[in-house]
């Protein structure tokens, strides 16, 4: 398990996920769910949010058993998490998420050029699935040098970057 933190440029940081990290978690994935925080009864909206959380962590612990699950830091503040999988091959970027306040501030980019540096370290293609109807990660993700690999499920597109030592024959590497 690992059990320290990773600097990264701008002053964000990578540390594991703890217990006592649950209830920021929540309120991230909370701050994510838009669509259900305009519902009419608050109280409806909550439980819905508790729901899905509990279903995507469930989720994601059983699609993805070996990942691995960090807190995004930015001077001592929980800004974010990170949920990576580097079984298969690949280095898979199961969830990044950011509060609203950290959003379009280059923190993600940041992060993301951090895995595809390790990507490249490793070998391995960076993957992710973005929500089709997000038109700023979308638009991230294509300034960073992700290509399409096609729908995944009904609300998602598989993207993939490639490292360079691993690009075809005629494919430039991007980002």
């Amino acid at each position: 398990m690992l059990t320290g933190t990773f600097d990264l440029p701008g002053g964000l940081t990578l540390r594991p996920a703890r217990s006592s990290d649950t209830v920021f978690l929540r309120e991230l994935y909370a701050a994510t769910r838009a669509d259900l925080s305009l519902l009419p009864d608050a109280e409806l909206a909550a439980s819905l949010i508790d729901l899905q959380f509990n279903a995507q962590t469930e989720s994601y612990g059983r699609d993805f058993p070996d990942a691995m699950h960090f807190i995004i830091g930015l001077h001592r503040d929980r800004i974010g998490r990170l949920i990576l999988d580097f079984s298969a091959g690949r280095v898979h970027v199961v969830d990044l998420s950011l509060i609203a306040a950290a959003r379009g501030q280059g923190h993600g980019a940041s992060v993301l050029r951090a895995m595809q540096r390790t990507a490249e370290r490793v070998a391995a293609p960076v993957m992710l699935a973005v929500d089709r109807g997000n038109p700023g990660a979308r638009n991230l993700y294509a300034r960073l040098g992700f290509h399409s690999e096609g729908a995944r499920g009904d609300f998602h597109e598989a993207l993939v970057w490639w490292p360079a030592a691993l690009c075809e024959p005629g494919r430039e590497a991007s980002a």
